[in-house]
Order: C-alpha cells, then structure tokens, then sequence
C-alpha cells in the first residue's frame, strides 16, 4: 500500500503528527499503527490501513501493566504486529502516548482508574430532558471531561417530549457551564442533528457520555442512517433505561469523524482530580471567595464568609455550593487513596525488580 494513501486512511482514524512521531521507532521494528475499536475480555478488534483485526495484548504487555489503565483502551493508537499471511489477526506489542483520556475511578471500594475513552477531541456529555436531568450530575460529568484533555459539550435530549422546558433548561445549564456549548435535540425524530454534525469532521473523534436511556445509540444510529445499534425504551416507573450498549465501541461515521458509543454510566466518581482542579471548575465561587475575610476559607463554618452569604441571599445555588463541597471531599479521599496505591506500586516493583536481580546473581555464581 502507498505511504500516501496510508496515511489517507490512517488519517480518517484520527492518525495526526502526534501519534505519527511516536509510531517511528515501531516502524522500524516493521510493526503497523492501528486503533482501539472494541475491548471485550482482552480481545480486540483494531482498525489499520489495510482493514480490520483481531488482537490480543502481547504477554510482556499484560505483564508490565499495574492495572487495567496500562492496557489498551477504546480509542486508543497502538503498534500491532501482524500475523504472517492474515492480516486479520494480530498482537498488540505496545501502546502509543495518549493525546487524551476520559477516566474515572472504577465503579465500588476499590481505587483504580477506569479509562473509558482514550484519545478524544470532544466530549459530548448527553442528558435527557425527563427525570435523568440533574445539573449536580452534570457539574460532576463536567469536572472530568475538561480534565481529560477533550472539549466538552453539553446535548439535552428528548426535546419533542418535554418542548415546554427546552429553553429553560438549557439556561439553566448555561449559568453553570457559561463557556460549554448546550444544545437541544431528538435523535428518535432525527431533529437538530445538525448541531451535532458541526463537530464530526473527518478524522476528530467524539465520545458520548450519560446514563442509560437518554438516546446515546439512538442518536448514533441518526448519524449513521441506519439502525445499528440497539436502543430500549426507559423503564415508565422511574425513567431508568435500559442497558443496551454493553461495551465501548469506536464508529467510523460514513459523512466523516468518529464516534465512541459507551455503556450507560449512573457512577462517575472523580479521578486524577485534585482541590485545586475542583476550585477552578467552579469559577463562580472563587470569585465570591475573594471578597471571604479568610485567605484560605473554606466556606463551611468560617465566619464573614462571602461565598454563604452568596448562597444565602440567593446569588449563589445552595444545591451547586453543596455540590463543591461534596466534590472537594471526594478529591481529598481520592488523593490519599491514589497516593497510598502509588506507594504500594513502587514497593511491589522493587521487589520484582529485586527478585529479578537475586534470580540473575544466582544463576551467574552457577556458570
């Protein structure tokens, strides 16, 4: 295949000058760049220039990784090497630098990162109209997007349902992400689509993100003209919907772009987010804050403070100041936990690393 129309292709997939510098030394190993399609049990389907192939994670790979973050993810560039005689199966040999990544901690007690994009431009956080529209979720969903390294944008769903609340929803929405675009829609009827396609140019990669039954499927089955997907109506008793999207996939849209479909999310716990990424995600309250008598005032039950008093005379969200708060304690958790995970990591490398080193002592004092 030509180096030209190699990279035409690469190119579609979101293949850049990043991924393309950090591909070189495996180039010369004779190993071939693909992307992360689906993830499913440690089998992977990777798309590459010449088509699509099945992979799995070479053993040195798995060995080395500390957790499921060092493996590959969907959306991910990787170095696969191809079998001899079918390039329809392959072995993922390493994962290239991420440009960007979507994580939150895993679901439960346990302190692990969860990475459920990697690699993304844009983020479209997708919140139905019905009872799924909760502005705390939307802050949280918020928090994480901006610090992945992609651009958030906000879709409201199931417009045709609820037309009374469209335009007040979405100010209420505005005055808390003052600088994200919002946009209204119905994918079930296929209206205001073209919102969404102003951001789906060739070779820039999407992930949709939101809980179960606001239209994620749905609205990728309107871009792609055909129903693809399956898609399931909510529950009428309490408007949960149902999962019908049970693993991540990465979708070449045929206009151009790419689009990463995900399960539907009801936790999305903080992770690699610190006090300070917090604070300035909530801009609004850092600025009441410069007007606290206390430098370092934490706007709890420090006295004189302007931020309670914002919330108090209404200029101020009682429900998003409550939600800082909630979101600063997480983070605080967050970073003993991940500092005391690091401290483990290091200790049980050492001792590989010693083990290894006592193992080649052993076998030298035998030659």
């Amino acid at each position: 295949m030509a180096h030209a129309d190699t990279n035409r292709k690469l190119g579609k997939l979101g293949w850049t000058p990043f991924f393309a510098e950090a591909f070189a030394p495996f180039a010369a190993e004779g190993l071939v760049p693909g992307r992360i399609a689906i993830e499913f049990n440690y089998i992977y389907r990777v798309y590459t220039a010449s088509g699509e192939a099945r992979a799995e994670a070479a053993g040195r790979l798995k060995h080395q990784a500390v957790g499921r973050h060092e493996l590959p993810a969907v959306g991910d560039w990787v170095a696969i090497r191809t079998v001899e005689g079918d390039r329809r199966r392959a072995t993922i040999v390493a994962i290239l630098p991420r440009k960007s990544r979507f994580s939150r901690k895993v679901a439960g007690a346990l302190t692990e990162e969860q990475i459920v994009a990697a690699n993304i431009d844009r983020v479209f956080l997708v919140t139905g109209l019905d009872r799924n529209f909760n502005l705390r979720r939307i802050e949280r969903a918020l928090v994480l997007a901006w610090e992945s390294g992609a651009t958030p944008t906000i879709l409201l769903t199931k417009a045709d349902l609820f037309p009374d609340d469209v335009s007040d929803r979405i100010r209420e929405v505005e005055r808390l992400a003052p600088h994200v675009p919002v946009h209204a829609l119905s994918p079930r009827r296929r209206e205001g689509l073209d919102a969404v396609r102003q951001y789906l140019r060739e070779g820039q990669t999407v992930a949709l993100l939101g809980s179960s039954g606001v239209g994620k499927s749905t609205l990728i089955n309107a871009l792609l003209g055909e129903n693809r997907l399956r898609t399931g109506e909510v529950r009428p008793r309490d408007q949960r919907g149902r999962h019908t999207t049970i693993h991540r996939e990465l979708i070449v849209l045929p206009a151009g772009g790419l689009i990463i479909d995900t399960p539907g999310m009801r936790e999305l716990q903080l992770w690699d987010v610190d006090q300070a990424v917090v604070r300035d995600r909530f801009d609004d309250i850092d600025t009441l804050a410069v007007d606290c008598h206390f430098a370092d005032c934490r706007h709890l039950d420090e006295p004189r403070c302007a931020v309670k008093q914002a919330a108090e005379d209404g200029r101020l969200s009682a429900e998003r100041l409550e939600n800082y708060h909630k979101l600063q304690r997480e983070a605080v958790v967050l970073e003993a936990r991940t500092d005391e995970f690091a401290r483990l990591d290091r200790k049980r490398r050492w001792k590989s690393a010693t083990k290894a080193l006592s193992a080649r002592v052993k076998d030298k004092g035998r030659d």
